[in-house]
C-alpha cells in the first residue's frame, strides 16, 4: 500500500493500470468512458484490486457498476480515501 495517497497519485494509478489493460494512452482522459476506451468488467475488477493494494481503497462490485467515466472512479477512490 502506498504510503503517500494524493489525488495527484491516484490518478496515476488509475491512469497507468488503464493503459496496462491495452487503453491508449491518448485515449485516458477524465472525460472518457469506459466503452470508449474499451475496458470491460474484468478490467474494472482488477483496477478495483490494484487501488486496493496501492492506496487501501476497498470498490465493491456496486461501486463501479455506477461509475463511468475515469474522471468518476478517480473523484470517487479519492472522496472514498478522504472519509477513511
Amino acid at each position: 500500500m502506498s504510503t503517500t495517497t494524493t489525488p495527484s497519485a491516484i490518478e496515476t494509478t488509475v491512469i497507468e493500470s488503464l493503459k496496462t489493460f491495452g487503453a491508449k494512452e491518448e485515449d485516458v482522459t477524465r472525460d472518457a468512458t469506459w466503452e470508449s476506451i474499451d475496458v470491460d468488467s474484468l478490467d474494472l475488477t482488477e483496477l478495483a484490486q490494484v487501488v486496493e493494494d496501492e492506496h487501501g481503497v476497498k470498490m465493491e462490485g456496486d461501486d463501479m457498476k455506477n461509475i463511468k467515466t475515469v474522471g468518476e472512479a478517480i473523484d470517487y477512490i479519492t472522496e472514498k480515501k478522504k472519509a477513511a
